[in-house]
Formats: C-alpha cells, sequence, structure tokens
C-alpha cells in the first residue's frame, strides 16, 4: 500500500477508510521494479490515445516511455467524478481546495525535461490530483511525493493505491524543506510556483542531478537546473503559468534565493 505519512509519523491507508498508525515499514515493491498498476476496464483509452498523437507528440515530445505513460494513465481517475468527460481536453481542471492538475502537455513537457531513464530516485514538490506522480512512477523508479494540503493528499493516496501504484510515497507537509530523509534525489519536479526556487532543494539534488520548477509570480519561467560538481547550470524552456507554492514560499522575498 502507498504510505500517507505526516511528521512523526506514518500512516496506512486501510479499506473501510479507517487510519491505523504504524512505525515506517517498508513498501512490498522491490526497488528498481516498475509500477505495474490494475486498470481495469477503461472506456477512455481512445481519448488518451487522441490526447497523446494531437496534444502530446503533435507538439514536439516523441520520448517513447514518456508517451506510453501518458496514454497509460488514466487521468480521469485523478479529477472529480463531474469532470471525467473533461480529462483529456488541453486544458487544466479544478481538483478543490484551489488546485488544478495541468494541461496534459505541461505534465508531458516538465517529465520530459527530467530526462528520466528508469533507475532515478525522484522527488516531486506537490502531488495534487496524483495525476503527474502516476505518469512519474511509471518513469522513475521511486517516486517521493508531498502535498501540503491534507485533503487533496489523502485523495490522491487513495488513488494511486487503488490503480497499483507501488513505487510512489505521499507524504504532508511543507514542500520547499524538500524531504531530507530521503535525499539526496536524482531528479526533482516542483509543480506549483515559487518566486525562487528553494534552497533546501538545490540542496537535496544529486550532483549531475535535474531539478525542474516553475519560477516566478503570476506568469512563471519553466527553468531546468542541471547542478554539477562546479556549481548550478540553470536554462528556461518556457512561459508557463501554474498555481502558487504555498506555505514557506510565500514568506521569501522574491530573490531571496543567494544561488541565482
Amino acid at each position: 500500500m502507498i504510505r500517507l505519512s505526516w511528521t512523526g509519523e506514518t500512516r496506512r491507508w486501510r479499506p473501510g477508510r479507517q487510519w491505523v498508525v504504524a512505525a515506517a515499514a517498508c513498501l512490498c515493491v522491490p526497488l528498481g521494479v516498475a509500477a505495474q498498476p490494475n486498470f481495469g476496464t477503461d472506456d477512455f483509452a481512445s481519448q488518451r490515445r487522441v490526447m497523446v498523437e494531437e496534444q502530446i507528440r503533435g507538439r514536439g515530445i516523441e520520448e517513447s516511455r514518456l508517451l506510453n505513460a501518458l496514454e497509460t494513465v488514466p487521468r480521469h481517475e485523478f479529477v472529480p467524478e463531474a469532470l471525467r468527460d473533461e480529462a483529456y481536453r488541453d486544458a487544466p481542471l479544478q481538483i478543490g481546495s484551489g488546485q488544478t492538475v495541468s494541461q496534459p502537455y505541461l505534465v508531458a513537457l516538465m517529465a520530459d525535461l527530467l530526462e528520466l531513464d528508469g533507475d532515478e530516485k525522484l522527488l516531486e514538490i506537490g502531488t495534487g490530483s496524483g495525476y503527474t506522480t502516476a505518469v512519474l512512477a511509471r518513469l522513475a523508479r521511486r517516486v517521493y511525493s508531498i502535498e501540503i494540503i491534507d485533503e487533496l493528499a489523502d485523495r490522491a493516496s487513495t488513488v494511486l493505491d487503488d490503480l497499483g501504484y507501488g513505487n510512489v510515497e505521499v507524504r504532508v507537509d511543507d514542500g520547499y524543506r524538500g524531504w531530507p530523509e530521503e535525499a539526496p534525489f536524482d531528479r526533482i519536479l516542483v509543480s506549483a510556483a515559487p518566486s525562487e526556487v528553494p534552497p533546501p532543494l538545490l540542496e537535496q539534488l544529486k550532483v549531475d542531478g535535474i531539478l525542474v520548477a516553475p519560477v516566478g509570480r503570476t506568469l512563471q519561467d519553466l527553468v531546468v537546473i542541471r547542478k554539477t560538481a562546479d556549481g548550478l547550470v540553470r536554462r528556461q524552456v518556457d512561459v508557463v503559468r501554474l498555481v502558487p507554492m504555498v506555505g514557506r514560499a510565500q514568506e521569501d522575498p522574491e530573490g531571496e534565493n543567494p544561488n541565482f
């Protein structure tokens, strides 16, 4: 089962929606084994194929593992039931608590920029609906995902668990501080926009690792940061608009990060 953890304890979701507090335990999926979700009957497969061909491949993303993940992960399972018929539109969708699940192309672009080969230990900041988490789980060895809003973390963990993603761990916390107990990470994806990349995330990135994040206020620069032995190399890829990163990130005045 997917672990949903809070500071100081680890909790597991049980049938009947009862919380059982338990000591941290090893997941029953060996490291290095890709997630093998069970989606059951799927009436949206043709919509996913169209989404991939028109919205993703049609915009120049060609990486075969990524296209396969996007064609496989049931996006409709990660949105409110009333919006399921809209799940494969070329647009973000509201998921509650003032948050959205990103446009499919943006999920694909950010995942593509991570340059995943399947053996990475990955940190995601902003679990949200869990859709991006599921895509990443099919591309990386193990995904650690942090969500600051309890309700979203609860819902995402339940969906990911029900779909059989065994290489994911979700934690309720402020993503600004990262996940120091599990650091360092090969890759870090920030799905909500800080005014600048939090220093703890850069510290938790391995040398030769890659971090992808939207950085800025209303409109953000989508940046890729590669950590080298000589320092950080940063490039801007596009201009995007995502929800702001809340918590500690909102307390930092713009430009306070000393790394740039």
